[in-house]
């Protein structure tokens, strides 16, 4: 959350990959929660989906391949509403990019960011129906991503005619480095808090915690 203030907008952020390493804290959502409250002030949720293990300990219930988290998605959406944290958009990475397109449209979201969307669970039916939905959906797709690149996300994405795809030239899946954690977070604020971006480079205020 802002110090001091009332956040403009509101991320829910979906993970990557729990059986391959994905968690709350993987790099582009733990970036994202220490410096988008200060720079831009946007509020940002991060939380571990069932059965997911990290350094924090592991979650409760057993990874559900994409189906049981329909439930952590509903529970993550709700605490949303109960905190009144306002104008909230979906920011999924990988594996949570498919659970923003299979769940996102039943909550009241303002939009859809996906990171690196490979499609191996949102089927072709559950992509067409964001289409004519009031949403935006935003998809940035890495130039050199490892399961989908520029034009057969174009391909796939087809159905959804208001979908904005952001090729990111010399991206990877990961977004290793910090040229393209800079880039993946101000896409994000350019949509969410246009009056915040570009984000600034350095921060004047106090640091706690990481220097993330």
């Amino acid at each position: 959350m802002p110090v001091g203030g009332s956040p403009v907008a509101t991320l829910v952020t979906l993970h990557p990959l729990p059986t391959a390493g994905g968690f709350m804290d993987s790099h582009i959502l733990r970036k994202a929660s220490g410096r988008l409250p200060a720079l831009a002030n946007i509020a940002v949720l991060r939380f571990n989906t069932r059965g997911t293990k990290s350094a924090r300990g592991q979650s409760h219930g057993e990874f559900g391949h994409g189906i049981d988290e329909q439930a952590d998605v509903a529970a993550a959406m709700a605490f949303v509403t109960e905190r009144g944290l306002p104008h909230p958009w979906l920011v999924g990475w990988s594996f949570g990019t498919e659970l923003a397109l299979k769940y996102g449209r039943e909550h009241a979201i303002d939009g859809a960011i996906l990171l690196s969307p490979p499609l191996h669970r949102a089927t072709a039916d559950e992509v067409a129906a964001w289409n004519g939905d009031y949403r935006q959906l935003i998809a940035l797709v890495p130039e050199l991503d490892d399961y989908l690149q520029g034009p057969e996300a174009r391909e796939r994405f087809s159905s959804v005619s208001h979908i904005d795809i952001v090729e990111v030239e010399g991206g990877k899946h990961l977004w290793v480095g910090e040229n393209q954690t800079k880039r993946v977070l101000n896409e994000i604020v350019k949509r969410v808090n246009p009056a915040a971006a570009p984000l600034p480079e350095w921060w004047d205020g106090d640091v706690a915690g990481s220097s993330d």
